[in-house]
């Protein structure tokens, strides 16, 4: 699908908003849970001799939440979109069969049963 300017546009400005809402959620929410099944204060407090895996596993969540987010309620419901719209405009099958057939292809095929043909 092709895109323009504006839509690349809002799509990082909602990006941006979307991000700080799942890290709000991540870090007011989540993170005291696990800190909790860890008898932490929090997740970004966990340590291990000076290394804070903690903030590391708080950056994991907050990423897979925004890109099931960003999966879930945008991508799928712009694919079950684009293929209501191609179904009813008749777009797909038609055009995979343009596309299977290069024409480069089908001419040397002509070329090639017309020398057979001579022969």
């Amino acid at each position: 699908m092709k895109g323009n300017v504006v839509d690349l546009a809002v799509a990082v400005v909602m990006g941006a908003a979307f991000g700080a809402v799942v890290t709000s959620i991540v870090e007011g929410l989540l993170t005291p849970l696990i800190g909790l099944l860890f008898q932490a204060k929090g997740i970004e407090e966990m340590q291990w001799e000076g290394f804070l895996y903690g903030q590391v596993i708080s950056s994991i969540i907050s990423f897979v939440l925004i890109a099931a987010a960003i999966y879930f309620v945008v991508i799928m419901p712009m694919n079950h979109m684009i293929e209501r719209r191609n179904r009813r405009l008749g777009i797909g099958q038609d055009v995979k069969e343009e596309a299977d057939e290069d024409p480069q292809i089908a001419l040397l095929t002509e070329i090639r049963d017309a020398l057979k043909s001579r022969s």
